[in-house]
């Protein structure tokens, strides 16, 4: 399949609903930008916010113009929106760390909270990384957190509960691996590349951090407007297929250089 020039890429987004008019509706990302500047820590996603972000319409500006909502504070109910002109920035930002990565030849560590729709592109990511010549960072056994066992699979950290890959916003997990990294000795990810609370208790933890958010989970946009994350990628995290991602996925690694060069033609 040929890799997507920018704009069809942006067509893409738009018609499978990753970004333009999305499935999040206006009044869910009101509630939770609301609940996050009360202080309800299930939305900081593992960063510590302290009192810098109490006021809703300051978490709504910066959300207008990182992830491309409606900046009206007015709008209270209906359509909301992610700009995919601001997906496809975010997606050649996060290319060019791991380019980064790619060259230095870093330890990466995998992760999400969201298995169900961005598992094949942090898979994918993790495959094309390993190529380059980096050390994918094989996580821990027997680690546990919030009820469930933190496990990897297809070089992706996730949580598992009952026999089942789980949705989770937590940073728990985040932080029993790399709890358990330093107790063991292990050197800690120059880079990770997660979603959720795993990304945002790296950053937090002051390791380098990139990942995908909604538009209705601000801290990581709030944490890259902060810096302690390098990359927040908006994007809706699961639509109804996840191979509508793949696209994303070869713009992204074609834009970093780590897709394997096709054969010549016979």
């Amino acid at each position: 399949m040929p890799i997507p020039s920018r704009a069809a890429l942006v067509d893409h987004l738009v018609r499978s609903r990753i970004a333009g008019d999305v499935a999040t509706p206006r009044d869910n990302n009101l509630s939770h930008y609301r609940q996050l500047a009360n202080g309800d820590r299930h939305y900081w996603l593992g960063l510590e916010l302290g009192d810098r972000w109490t006021d809703e319409q300051d978490v709504l500006a910066v959300m207008a113009e990182r992830c491309g909502v409606n900046d009206d504070p007015e709008h209270r109910q209906g359509q909301d929106t992610i700009d995919p002109e601001l997906t496809v920035d975010a997606l050649e930002r996060m290319a060019a760390r791991l380019r980064k990565a790619a060259d230095g030849e870093e330890r990466v560590l995998f992760a999400t909270g969201h298995p169900g729709g961005l598992l094949d592109v942090h898979r994918r990511t993790a495959d094309a990384l390993r190529r380059a010549g980096c050390e994918i960072v094989r996580i821990p056994s027997g680690l546990t957190a919030d009820e469930g066992m933190v496990f990897q699979f297809a070089d992706v950290a996730m949580l598992e509960r009952g026999a089942t890959l789980w949705h989770t916003h937590s940073p728990a997990p985040m932080a029993a691996i790399l709890d358990a990294l330093e107790h063991r000795g292990r050197p800690l990810p120059d880079l990770v590349v997660a979603d959720h609370g795993w990304a945002g208790c790296a950053g937090q933890r002051g390791l380098d951090a990139i990942g995908y958010a909604d538009c209705n989970d601000p801290a990581l946009f709030l944490g890259e407007a902060e810096g302690a994350l390098q990359v927040t990628v908006p994007l809706d995290d699961h639509v109804t297929d996840p191979r509508f991602y793949d696209p994303m996925t070869d713009y992204l690694l074609a834009a970093a250089g780590l897709l394997p060069e096709e054969p010549p033609a016979a």
